[in-house]
């Protein structure tokens, strides 16, 4: 129409130049016509056909025709007829307003459905004007009011505000233009950053890019002294890059993991809807559902969206939405429902449905309120996006360190060619063999001398740290997965051993997440009850059943038998052993406890069995000797269910019913007793019984969920027309039998109390987030230790709308004083998990915090924490969020991972404490061979191999340290803690003087007191530059021991021997190894054999010769290099006697002051 509309214009202005006047008014009643009925189509049903379109378009031609009306053509000119013009502009205008204002078309044409839209009782403009929101096209717009308000709202409001007729839904035009404003329904996803970025962003370190300019400046001195080709210079550049390479990519590949948790919600979306569009019903790709969509979902579904029910095709409808509330029970969804409050919690939304979650129960339709990233899963995926991983207290302390130990290095290589400047001439003439000064000669002194700071960074960086922490961490993951805790991100399991608060999910990590029935009250006198206790909890049909310290069952207790068969036959729901031995519920979680009631209850004979060996005799003697004759489903009016039973062919039945207790007692005129037999009831004794079971069971300690149970003594007749009409089931259920309730919770794992108490005595605090309602998060609480029984939670215990209802200041306070958070939302799970991270310094508790939790609801908080802990049953989102998986569910596991983190932070000292020392000592080497004005004592080739190979066993090897004793009762440490105190760095720098001293000595001895050496002076041997190729020495040796490779190889044997002593010293920090013999750890042992095994193999291959300029030992070289390396066990011996007084020292009890006493 809108490309069409000019040239009609045109034509008609045509017919009017020409004088055809009756045609061109013709025309344009036509125009006018079709244009309405062209807009018309966009709309699907309008209050009084009012169509903004068809004035857009019928306008849009006038402005046309005027435009070429105002340019008269030279036969209208010379005609001066300019009244016609006139004439031709007011009929226009007319014919304007007419169009704008007919019925609508698509109103008039389709069914009298539709039309009744259009001629609501409101029945003026003012009603119409929420439906006039409308675009030039004839698009819908939908108040962005409308989705945090409709459950506040009628199911006909949301209709009329979604301009939808729930009955016929959108048309296809709508649903396209709809699609295109709001988008698809799918879930937002982080843009993913390219691999090869990734890669790159592994080399944004500055020890990292030191390590990349002395390859590159290794490189250049190959390129420029590649005519000397028996120095292989290409060897040092392309190991160096090695290394870096490996490094790298070990980091993307753990960075890969990261991603998992936002693509693993993709599942819980379902690829198909249901949607009723122009009055059928369709499978459309759920992509593609829009706000105003009319869906229908039955038991089994996947809600596509968030919807607003409108209407029922099922007298019960339940949904199960734990992944997103944490609630373990399936809750009951009503059309008719309208919440008192726009800022209702998102459990108490009895009306609507959301996105992800499962129908269990019923049949319904529902209109779509909010698609993708709008819905609550959707804003718990872009929740995901905006969370940013947070770094381990290790790799903070390690980049820190990294950072001082970057700049002294910088600093020493700086220091260290600028010290020889004045030898740069010197060395040039050496090298280049001439005896001028000329800038060439002195160049080539000097890039001598870089390369020898090439050589230090080399030898000061530990290129095997970032190697040995990984496989430490490794091996701590191996650990851990034989304890059911897999880690999916390494340095989550050093970040456990800092762990000071544990969040903890509820439903499914402190509970089983299996509905179980905890108690049984039974009636053995009107007003005298009888108590008992059901044991197990999980949905394995075992257990005791106990009165005081009394086992009974069944056939003991005549109502007992009674209540039952109520709870088995009364019920839709089943119990299955899967594959791998464990009871699954197949159904609603409450009617599957009551299943696993009966079969505790046992049969009234033994005889009654019907299945030899069957697991469930209850269930098969009841399904045997009974018929479910009719169903009178759940409805929230009367809030119970009912069965009429009876035997095959039977007509008529007993009536067996179950419901809330107050509203079934309320339909009670008599109650069974303990002893069969049956008794009036009377009002009063009716409210004592409703007060009891509130106060002893309902509220309190208790909080469980109370389900009464009755029974119709006179028989129903099956065709009795009430049990197919749901307003007649309250009448058939009344005049009803009491016979006893059950108290249905589910229940805390069984070792978690001690758990708790492990917590308590290692200084870690445990805070509960849950969705669950307080009454029952608090029971579980005090069951569990976190609250004292009868201790006042004030400040304790908090919901999540009181937490939001809070100011900054007062929510910084609650996460410090609060143990319990219960109605939380995900956006409420992740404020309260950054609350408590926030430093101590910005005024914060500086906690490192761990996150539990098993659903799609515990995501974000999961990916917020410092560790995210999943349940391995749980969602795989939570799972993908998180960075430590429980294979058993079990919170005790989480104290066991602590444990196992607190000794993997030990050991990581241990192997840092080796590695830093032994490349101090490197160091100190190098920087001393140059001051003293030595030749080239250790190659950057060996102190690579030493730095990766031979240390990097031994190293490793020390994750395998013992835990010390009493590890757990000590308090965590604060990621402030540094990884080096005082007196450690003050340890380290003795000990790599040492290991430095040693290795130049062991050159210099060779060379200067070396019976079978050269035997020069020390001065010679500094003025080694000006020394000529004829000069000769002792024992035949001549200028060109200079360039021998004997008194590096004996610097290196040194280097190498006093390192695998250093390794024994490293077994523990301060205690001595005449009291923990690093035998203790036999993985040490084999690693400091094998290192040096490696070192002997080096010394005998003839190709390492090149490589790595060495040469074999004699005998008597091998005692010298041992004499020279054992001393590094004495002194470390004498630093740990040091460390062992100042322990001793803060050990010293104070005597507490009188004030300190009271």
């Amino acid at each position: 129409c809108l490309s069409k509309a000019p040239a009609v214009s045109c034509r008609i202005m045509t017919l009017q130049q020409q004088g055809r006047f009756a045609v061109g008014l013709l025309s344009l009643a036509s125009l006018a016509l079709s244009s309405h009925f062209l807009a018309s189509s966009y709309v699907t049903s309008d209050a009084f056909g009012l169509c903004s379109g068809s004035t857009g378009l019928a306008l849009l031609s006038a402005l046309c025709m005027l435009a070429a009306h105002a340019t008269p053509t030279v036969a209208s000119a010379s005609s001066g007829r300019s009244s016609d013009g006139i004439r031709w502009k007011a009929l226009l205008m007319v014919a304007i307003v007419a169009g704008s204002h007919m019925p609508s078309a698509e109103a008039l044409l389709k069914e009298p459905a539709q039309y009744r839209i259009s001629n609501m009782k409101a029945g003026g403009p003012a009603s119409a004007q929420p439906l006039l929101l409308r675009n030039l096209r004839g698009g819908f717009s939908i108040s962005p009011e409308m989705a945090a308000t409709a459950h506040a709202k009628t199911a006909e409001e949301v209709c009329q505000m979604c301009g939808v007729d729930q009955h016929a839904g959108l048309s296809e035009e709508e649903a396209k233009e709809r699609l295109e404003l709001y988008g698809p329904n799918q879930l937002p996803s982080k843009e993913r950053v390219p691999l090869w970025k990734r890669f790159l962003a592994q080399f944004d370190d500055k020890m990292v890019k030191i390590l990349l300019v002395a390859a590159g400046i290794s490189s250049a001195f190959a390129i420029f002294d590649a005519e000397n080709a028996e120095e292989n210079p290409w060897v040092e550049p392309c190991v160096i890059m090695s290394i870096l390479i490996l490094n790298a990519c070990i980091g993307v590949w753990q960075e890969s993991n990261a991603e998992a948790a936002i693509e693993a919600l993709s599942s819980f979306n379902p690829d198909q809807a249901k949607v009723v569009r122009e009055q059928r019903v369709k499978l459309i790709n759920a992509k593609e559902l829009v706000p105003g969509d009319i869906v229908e979902v039955a038991v089994g579904d996947k809600i596509p969206a968030d919807i607003r029910v409108v209407e029922l095709q099922s007298t019960t409808l339940k949904a199960e939405q734990a992944a997103l509330t944490g609630e373990a029970a399936s809750v009951n969804k009503a059309a008719d429902y309208v919440s008192p409050s726009v800022d209702d919690e998102l459990a108490t939304k009895e009306n609507m449905m959301f996105s992800a979650t499962d129908l269990v129960y019923g049949k319904a339709r529902g209109v779509v309120v909010k698609t993708g990233k709008d819905t609550e899963i959707g804003k718990i995926a872009q929740a995901l996006t905006e969370v940013e991983d947070q770094e381990s207290p290790l790799k903070e302390k390690l980049d820190k360190f990294g950072d001082l130990l970057t700049d002294i290095i910088t600093v020493i290589c700086i220091a260290c060619w600028a010290v020889n400047i004045p030898q740069f001439a010197a060395k040039g003439r050496a090298l280049t063999g001439k005896d001028s000064n000329e800038w060439s000669v002195v160049f080539k002194g000097a890039m001598y001398f870089f390369k020898i700071a090439v050589v230090l960074a080399v030898a000061a960086i530990p290129e095997g740290l970032p190697a040995v922490v990984t496989t430490c961490l490794a091996l701590g993951t191996r650990r851990l997965a034989a304890k059911n805790a897999l880690v999916r991100h390494l340095p989550a399991v050093e970040t456990l051993g800092c762990c000071s608060i544990i969040c903890s999910d509820k439903t499914g990590t402190l509970t089983t997440n299996q509905m179980s029935v905890q108690k049984v009250l039974l009636l053995e006198k009107p007003d005298s009850y009888m108590e008992l206790d059901v044991e197990g909890s999980s949905y394995e049909p075992k257990g005791r059943i106990l009165h005081g310290d009394t086992p009974v069952q069944g056939k003991d207790i005549g109502s007992l038998w009674e209540l039952s068969m109520v709870s088995s036959l009364c019920n839709l729901s089943g119990l299955n052993k899967n594959a791998q031995g464990v009871w699954e519920r197949i159904g609603e979680s409450t009617e599957a406890a009551l299943k696993v009631l009966a079969e505790k209850v046992g049969l009234l004979k033994e005889d009654d069995v019907v299945k030899q060996g069957s697991d469930t005799p209850a269930h098969d003697y009841f399904d045997t000797h009974y018929d479910k004759l009719a169903t009178l489903e759940f409805n929230r009016e009367r809030k119970s269910m009912s069965v009429l039973v009876g035997a095959d062919g039977d007509e008529k039945g007993t009536l067996l019913v179950k419901g809330a207790t107050e509203m079934l007692l309320k339909r009670c005129t008599k109650v069974r007793l303990s002893d069969g037999t049956t008794v009036a009831l009377s009002n009063d004794h009716r409210q004592k019984l409703i007060d009891f079971v509130e106060s002893h069971y309902a509220s309190g300690d208790m909080a469980l969920r109370c389900l009464g149970h009755a029974i119709l003594d006179k028989k129903i007749p099956v065709n009795d027309p009430r049990l197919s009409d749901p307003k007649k089931f309250e009448d058939v259920e009344s005049d009803l039998t009491f016979i006893g309730l059950t108290g249905i919770l589910d229940p805390p794992r069984e070792e978690v109390k001690d758990s708790i108490r492990q917590c308590k005595e290692a200084g870690i605090r445990v805070m509960v987030i849950t969705g669950d309602n307080p009454k029952t998060a608090e029971t579980i609480c005090r069951m569990i230790g976190i609250f004292e029984h009868g201790e006042d939670l004030t400040g304790k215990s908090f919901t999540g709308r009181e937490f939001s209802n809070m100011s900054p200041a007062e929510k910084a306070e609650a996460v410090c004083t609060a143990s319990l958070f219960s109605r939380t939302e995900p956006i409420h799970k992740k404020d309260i998990v950054q609350l408590l991270q926030v430093p101590k310094d910005e005024g914060g508790p500086g906690h490192t915090a761990a996150m539990t939790g098993d659903g799609v609801n515990d995501a974000p908080a999961l990916k917020a924490a410092d560790i995210g802990v999943a349940m391995g049953s749980g969602t795989s989102v939570a799972q993908g969020a998180a960075k430590m998986v429980l294979a058993d569910d079990n919170f005790t596991t989480i104290v066991r991972a602590v444990e196992e983190g607190r000794a993997i932070y030990a050991n990581t000292k241990a192997f840092i404490r080796y590695l830093i020392s032994s490349n101090i000592g490197e160091v100190v080497c190098v920087f001393l061979s140059v001051i003293l004005g030595l030749p080239e004592v250790l190659s950057p080739v060996a102190l690579l191999w030493v730095n990766l190979v031979t240390d990097g066993l031994p190293a490793t090897a020390l994750s395998f340290n013992p835990a010390e004793p009493g590890i757990m009762t000590r308090p965590p440490r604060s990621r402030a803690d540094q990884l080096v105190d005082g007196w450690m760095l003050t340890r380290y720098l003795m000990t790599g003087a040492y290991v430095g001293v040693a290795t130049v000595w062991g050159y210099i001895w060779w060379m200067c007191k070396n019976p079978s050496g050269p035997l020069m002076t020390f001065q010679q041997l500094r003025s080694n530059l000006s020394m000529g190729k004829g000069v000769k020495f002792s024992n035949g040796y001549t200028g060109e021991v200079f360039h021998d490779k004997k008194p590096g190889t004996l610097a290196l044997s040194v280097l190498v021997t006093i390192e695998m002593f250093n390794a024994l010293n490293a077994v523990t920090e301060s205690k001595s190894l005449l009291s923990l013999p690093p035998w203790k750890n036999m993985w040490l042992m084999a690693a400091v054999c094998l290192s040096f095994a490696q070192h002997l193999l080096v010394l005998s291959w003839p190709a390492a010769e090149i490589v790595f300029h060495v040469k074999k030992m004699t005998l008597k070289e091998w005692k010298y290099v041992v004499a020279l390396s054992f001393p590094i066990i004495i002194l470390d011996e004498a630093m740990k006697g040091v460390s062992r007084h100042f322990e001793a020292k803060k050990r010293i009890p104070v005597k507490p002051s009188p004030a300190d006493v009271v």
